[in-house]
């Protein structure tokens, strides 16, 4: 039976990596699939990862109606054995509607990779549409790691090293961005509590004690 399956993490725990592998192996296979993404760091169109892959995708723009974008295609036509989609929490809840519609009426499996919460730690409409629709959720078992060492459960979004809790929720940054420009970092939850990055840990360990320590 075909699926809509949710596949989520933090961030750099390898979602972009996992969509890629499941396209090469199902293409090696004679499959053909349609990737969709939305604001992937590489540009418009793309789906990449962060260890170097690249691949074309489809862009899911805002207001596209991907379950007639699939019609379309068939009727021209094309095949379509399956569908990848990532970065699916930037979808709108009604895409994700859509594509429960292409998984019941056009027998397709959907594979959607996204985040769960944002900066603030509140879900992403598309991420709580996939979770009150998808067929299964699968966490992904490559833990990210905060800068403490335990395992990373919150996204933050950082300015300057900083970490910043108000803003739009979907401002496109990257992990390995310069500090000075608007970033995204992963914390355990003390830290994204006590909104400790990795910068600002560094700079409190090279503080001065507030106590002079005088020899002997």
């Amino acid at each position: 039976m075909p699926e809509l399956v949710f596949f989520s993490g933090t961030m750099d725990c390898g979602k972009s990596t996992l969509a890629l592998q499941i396209g090469h192996n199902r293409s090696a296979r004679g499959l053909q699939g349609v990737i969709f993404t939305r604001d992937d760091r590489a540009g418009e169109g793309k789906l990449s990862s962060r260890l170097g892959l690249v691949t074309e995708a489809t862009e899911a723009a805002p207001g596209m109606d991907l379950h007639a974008y699939l019609v379309d295609r068939l009727s021209r036509g094309g095949k379509v054995d399956y569908v990848i989609v990532d970065e699916a929490q930037f979808l709108a809840p009604e895409q994700i509607d859509q594509l429960a519609r292409v998984v019941d009426d056009l027998g397709l499996d959907v594979f959607a990779f996204g985040i769960t919460t944002d900066f603030r730690t509140k879900l992403f409409p598309g991420s709580q549409r996939l979770i009150e629709l998808a067929d299964r959720i699968e966490t992904l078992q490559v833990e990210a790691m905060c800068w403490c060492g335990a395992r990373a459960t919150h996204n933050a979004r950082t300015v300057g090293g900083e970490m910043v809790v108000e803003g739009e929720q979907v401002v496109v940054g990257d992990v390995n961005g310069p500090a000075a420009e608007v970033g995204y970092e992963v914390l355990c939850r003390r830290h994204h509590r006590r909104r400790m990055t990795a910068a600002t840990a560094h700079a409190a360990a090279l503080s001065p004690d507030v106590l002079p320590v005088t020899p002997g």
